[in-house]
């Protein structure tokens, strides 16, 4: 059984959907946990309560990721909730909508790079002088099997923040590896039963996915907060500068 008692964990986006299966699987294994929204404090409070109920130690932090100010709040909350923080998994994210790169849209694409990619840069950024003082620590990001396959059509910019994200991981490792501090990303493919697929992708789409998965299911929150266990975990204290693809063989690099 994996144990993290001792350990405190920052998940940023953490309100639903892969975030909150992750915040809540990190809490089991005994980590102290900071779930993160960047509004609706009743909400995130709720969260935070069905990890309580659970067994789990956590609080809730309404923070805007995309802002330095609240990330330095966020940080020092998460701080002072856990005396450090050891585990930082950047999720905050998401595609918004699906704008065709013919009909280019710069408010999208910077917000789309807002919150995918600079968010992830700022509560690094502050939380670094953190994870270094670990003597364990851990940065999980949040990639995509878009940042490999270029994703569906209309993604384009979400593809793009998606990459950066995957490239700022293996730049990350030449800072903060002679610190002990792993860096690795996440890449999930078709993750059913969440938010994005179930605003973005049709039931059509769904069920074509289906058919072309190796495993023959749809992937499900669990798959992908099992492989944050395992990096935030001494069993993962190998595995640096690497993006994990979580598919179940729908895409091999």
């Amino acid at each position: 059984m994996v144990d993290l008692k001792g350990k405190t964990a920052l998940l940023t986006g953490s309100i639903q959907g892969l975030g909150f299966e992750s915040a809540k699987t990190l809490a089991l294994a005994g980590a102290k946990v900071v779930l993160n929204y960047h509004m609706d404090g009743d909400a995130l409070q709720a969260k935070v309560d069905e990890i309580k109920s659970a067994g789990g130690e956590a609080i809730g932090v309404v923070a805007d990721c995309t802002n330095r100010a609240a990330v330095e709040k966020l940080v020092e909350e998460t701080v002072n909730f856990g005396s450090g923080i050891d585990i930082l998994v950047n999720l905050a994210g998401g595609l918004v909508k699906r704008v065709p790169v013919a009909e280019f849209d710069e408010d999208h694409f910077n917000t789309i790079m807002n919150v995918n990619l600079k968010s992830a840069f700022l509560v690094t950024s502050v939380a670094m002088p953190h994870l270094i003082k670990s003597d364990a620590g851990r940065i999980i990001n949040f990639s995509s099997q878009a940042a490999h396959d270029g994703g569906g059509p209309g993604a384009a910019a979400y593809a793009a923040a998606k990459g950066g994200i995957w490239t700022m991981t293996k730049s990350l490792i030449k800072e903060v590896s002679q610190h002990g501090v792993t860096v690795n990303a996440i890449s999930p493919g078709f993750i059913a039963g969440t938010a994005f697929h179930n605003t973005f992708t049709s039931k059509e789409v769904h069920d074509k996915v289906l058919g072309m998965v190796p495993l023959g299911r749809l992937g499900e929150p669990t798959d992908i907060a099992n492989v944050v266990l395992f990096l935030a975990s001494d069993m993962g204290a190998y595995v640096n500068g690497q993006s994990i693809q979580v598919n179940g063989g729908l895409y091999t690099p």
